[in-house]
């Protein structure tokens, strides 16, 4: 399996962060034509036997911004992801980062494979969407090769995750004025139930409220 390594930093200002963004020459990727919409199921079984195992099993569906969101239609791409705990060193260059074992496959059909699992005896059991707008750093910035900004817009706030070689991440997050003790390794689920323990709210959905959908 692809190994993933990342951090998330929770982002206040995203105008300023842009800024930050256009000074070090960040365009977004190419062929991703600015920002996608997510919609994410995480499926598992009744007794939750991925999540005990720290393993995620996720649909995720994207549509470019331009296009309506969860419209159907050739320019949505379907990715079927799997993740699961990797033996982790104690390095002093990536004890702050998360890295997960990741299998990753473009798929045509959501619905459809979300019917075969729940045949397989799994259900979505939690959905969560975001708006997200992936940049890299030109070329000419040697020490960043490999590394993805991810800007992510979502229910309960923008966040940035930094993906690729440690060095990348930590000199990155630098960079963008973060320094170590601001890194985040949980993931979205955990922070939104952290947020609804916060906001004396029940769990549901991280999802936008309905006027923020077409």
């Amino acid at each position: 399996m692809a190994q993933e390594r990342e951090i998330k930093l929770k982002i206040e200002d995203a105008k300023a962060f842009r800024r930050k963004l256009e000074r070090l020459g960040a365009l977004p990727v190419t062929g991703n034509n600015g920002s996608v919409h997510e919609w994410n199921v995480i499926f598992d079984t009744p007794h939750s036997d991925l999540a005990n195992r720290g393993q995620l099993l996720r649909i995720r569906t994207e549509t470019p911004v331009r296009v309506s969101v969860r419209g159907e239609g050739a320019s949505q791409r379907v990715l079927l992801t799997f993740k699961r705990p990797v033996e982790q060193r104690k390095e002093p260059a990536t004890e702050y980062h998360k890295v997960r074992e990741e299998l990753e496959l473009e798929v045509a059909d959501a619905g459809m494979l979300a019917r075969i699992f729940e045949g397989l005896g799994m259900k979505g059991w939690f959905r969560y969407e975001k708006y997200r707008t992936t940049y890299q750093l030109p070329a000419s910035a040697d020490w960043a090769k490999g590394l993805l900004i991810e800007l992510d817009e979502t229910p309960i706030g923008t966040f940035v995750e930094l993906e690729g070689p440690p060095e990348a991440i930590d000199r990155g997050a630098a960079e963008l004025g973060f320094s170590r003790h601001e890194y985040i390794v949980m993931n979205y689920l955990s922070l939104y139930v952290d947020h609804c323990k916060r906001e004396g709210i029940e769990p549901r959905d991280m999802v936008f409220q309905e006027e923020k959908n077409p």
